[in-house]
Formats: C-alpha cells, sequence, structure tokens
C-alpha cells in the first residue's frame, strides 16, 4: 500500500489530484478496511484505479479524556518542555562559541529554559480561568466510507463489485434505485388536486 501526501502540493493540484470528473458511486461501506478492500479486488481484476476515489462521510469528532489538569502537572509540563528547549539552545551556543564548549553555559540555558518554560505555562493555564482542566486527545472520523469512479468506467467497476460481493452489489442497487425514485419525486412535487 502506498499513499502519497498532498502537503506542498498546492491548492489547485491537490483539488485536481482529490476530485473525479463526473463521480458515480460503486458502493459505501461502513469501514474504511471494507472500502480498501473492494479497491484492491477493483485491481486484482485489472480495472483503472487511477479513476478511484475512496470518501470518507458523516464525519464525527471523538475526544478521548486522558487525565485531569492540575497547576502541578501544568507546572511539570512547563518545565520539562522549557528544559528541553534550553538544552537545544545551549549546545547550538556552546557548538559555535569561538572560546571552546561549555558545559556550564549549556547547563545555565537548561536551567533558565525550565524556569521560562514553568513560568509561561503556569500564565497561560491561568489565563484560562480553569475552563478546561482536562488533557484529552482529538480524531475525526468518518463512520462511512464510498467508493467514487469515474462516470465512464461504473458500469464496469459495478460488474467486479457485484463478482465479489453478490448480495452486498444487489442491497446497494436497490439503495441507488430508491433514492433516484426519491429525487425523482422530489423534483415533480406533490400531484395537484382538482
Amino acid at each position: 500500500m502506498s499513499t502519497q501526501p498532498t502537503r506542498g502540493l498546492g491548492a489547485a493540484a491537490a483539488s485536481k489530484i482529490l476530485s473525479l470528473e463526473y463521480p458515480m458511486s460503486l458502493g459505501v461501506h461502513d469501514t474504511y478496511a471494507s472500502a480498501q478492500k473492494a479497491v484492491d479486488y477493483l485491481s486484482d481484476h485489472e480495472f483503472p484505479v487511477e479513476n478511484v476515489l475512496i470518501v470518507g462521510t458523516d464525519l464525527k469528532q471523538l475526544e478521548r479524556v486522558t487525565g485531569r489538569l492540575t497547576r502541578s502537572r501544568i507546572l511539570l509540563g512547563g518545565l520539562l518542555s522549557g528544559a528541553w528547549l534550553g538544552l537545544l539552545i545551549g549546545l547550538i551556543f556552546a557548538l559555535f562559541d569561538t572560546s571552546g564548549f561549555s558545559w556550564t553555559s549549556v547547563l545555565a540555558t537548561v536551567v533558565f529554559g525550565s524556569v521560562f518554560g514553568a513560568i509561561w505555562a503556569l500564565v497561560g493555564y491561568s489565563l484560562t480561568g480553569g475552563q478546561r482542566d482536562f488533557t484529552s486527545v482529538t480524531q475525526v472520523v468518518a463512520t462511512k466510507y464510498e467508493v467514487l469512479t469515474e462516470h465512464k468506467h461504473a458500469t464496469r467497476g459495478r460488474e467486479l463489485i457485484a463478482e465479489m460481493d453478490p448480495m452486498a452489489a444487489a442491497q446497494a442497487e436497490a439503495q441507488r434505485a430508491q433514492e433516484a425514485a426519491r429525487r425523482s419525486s422530489e423534483s415533480h412535487g406533490p400531484a395537484s388536486a382538482n
């Protein structure tokens, strides 16, 4: 499996890579692994997968609370991050010092960095006013994954997907027919009663 990030491409180039001309659905999957399996099946059967796009839909944000945030945790975090920054700066200055490498100057920048980091962290925490006294990690995830392809390849793609899983293909076709009927009835509006 190989994925190439679009970072560094520009907005126009990334948009061109991540879009299809007249995309049509080959199926909707509950997991990314299932969508990936469908695309892999297409690839194994020499389908032009360069015309396929997997789109995560129905996004939701998950936030897992990892712990309580206290002044002591803030202080410790500030001390450690300040010490690392001080060590980095101290080593850089010591390496390029014309009078020679000095562990004293490195140690001094570590101490100064620790003090500065602790103060900076406590001031930042105080400014929040206790609004967020916990730590957490967040992630945005999709609940559905739709496999799309160029319109000119949709028929062949659906045939291959039907070979892969006939029951799922029949359900997807029935769902597409229901959606088409719903769109048709919405566009015609309610029948007028005369």
